[in-house]
């Protein structure tokens, strides 16, 4: 998984505080996979966070309105593309959990891959439909 995730990265995004730019991860992947597959897993079980990885450069970007209103701008977090990866095995991790062990039911659309209000919507109206009919 360590390998897909680099290889996939995109070389475009901006770095973190950390310095570390996603082009010289992609570029080193190969290098890189065993001990990140190591560091990873260490890192979920002993529930420590390198600090790099914690860290943000947080930059306000305008959104609309008068520019002295500091409710007209919106902060924008640049975090550390290695955090990010272990953000991701994380999520992958647990929607994996989810899914197996059906901890969702099937009529929750929020927060799902694929479901939306639209598919809530569709789905209530198809109940309604059938008892009704």
């Amino acid at each position: 998984m360590v390998r897909d995730l680099l290889h996939h990265l995109d070389t475009h995004k901006s770095m973190g505080p950390d310095g570390i730019h996603p082009r010289v991860l992609r570029e080193l992947v190969e290098v890189l996979t065993k001990p990140l597959s190591i560091l990873y897993p260490q890192s979920w079980l002993t529930g420590e966070v390198p600090v790099d990885w914690r860290l943000a450069n947080v930059t306000p970007i305008y959104k609309k309105g008068w520019k002295e209103d500091p409710g007209n701008y919106r902060a924008v977090s640049l975090t550390s593309v290695l955090g990010k990866l272990m953000e991701q095995i994380i999520l992958s991790a647990i929607t994996r959990h989810v899914q197996d062990n059906q901890v969702i039911r099937p009529s929750q659309h929020g927060f799902r891959k694929g479901m939306s209000r639209l598919t809530n919507l569709i789905s209530f109206c198809d109940k309604v439909t059938r008892s009704t009919g």
